[in-house]
């Protein structure tokens, strides 16, 4: 229980990656607050933890619903930007409002959160967690918008090391990106029908495609990515700074 006393914000919490850390973070004894746009979906997985609708595209929402769940619950200590959209479609045929689309979420979305959060965000300790992707750190054919706001936000996370990295006056402030590749979701489960749909193979094809893509040919349990999560959130995790951090089932 060693986050006992600690407020974390997970965006995207109702579900997938982000539920299963907002579990893991609250399993720790952290108080958790998760977001997402379905009030009914947060507050019917969300045991226990506090749930807050937010759409991270509308930013003087996000920046008002941050400010008021650390107005009830206390700092933001942990902030992890999860909320984010897979979809795909190739490069010729991807238009602005795509382009839009996937930037307003995967990237504007997480600065936003990430900002407001920092706002509260006490100086002597604090983790910041983006949810990348292994398309952060690799081009994904067929997702140039998604391959392009995966690695904006691996830049955002270096950056944000940088900048806070002060060796006169040290910040207790760590910030890093974890980049699943393609875990056992929804999301999965949704892509599958989509690429048997455009390409006319079964689900089941579709979908063993993205098993073969990990390098050890399975889907990755949430669970693992939480995990990572709460080990950049545990004793001794200062150090470890400014990274991308892959889980992908081997090397990239």
């Amino acid at each position: 229980m060693h986050l006992t006393g600690k407020h974390a914000l997970v965006t995207g919490g109702g579900t997938g990656i982000g539920l299963a850390i907002a579990k893991r973070l609250q399993a720790d004894g952290a108080t958790v607050t998760i977001t997402g746009r379905r009030l009914h979906v947060l507050q019917d997985v969300g045991q226990g933890m506090n749930a807050l609708t937010m759409d991270v595209t509308d930013e003087a929402a996000t920046r008002s619903a941050i400010a008021r769940a650390a107005d009830h619950f206390g700092p933001i200590d942990i902030c992890v930007a999860n909320a984010g959209i897979a979809e795909g479609r190739a490069f010729a045929k991807a238009d602005m409002e795509h382009w839009r689309k996937i930037m307003a979420t995967n990237l504007d979305g997480a600065f936003t959160t990430i900002q407001a959060s920092m706002e509260t965000m006490p100086a002597n300790w604090g983790r910041v967690i983006a949810v990348s992707s292994i398309a952060g750190v690799r081009g994904l054919k067929g997702a140039i918008a998604y391959t392009a706001s995966k690695h904006g936000l691996i830049g955002l996370i270096r950056g944000l090391s940088e900048e806070y990295m002060r060796p006169a006056q040290p910040s207790g402030i760590t910030f890093n990106a974890i980049c699943p590749g393609y875990v056992d979701t929804d999301i999965v489960t949704r892509n599958s029908r989509a690429i048997a749909g455009a390409s006319g193979m079964t689900e089941d094809d579709a979908q063993q495609t993205m098993v073969r893509a990990n390098r050890h040919k399975r889907l990755i349990d949430a669970d693992e990515v939480a995990d990572v999560a709460a080990m950049l959130c545990g004793p001794n995790s200062g150090s470890i700074n400014g990274q991308a951090l892959q889980i992908a089932g081997g090397q990239v």
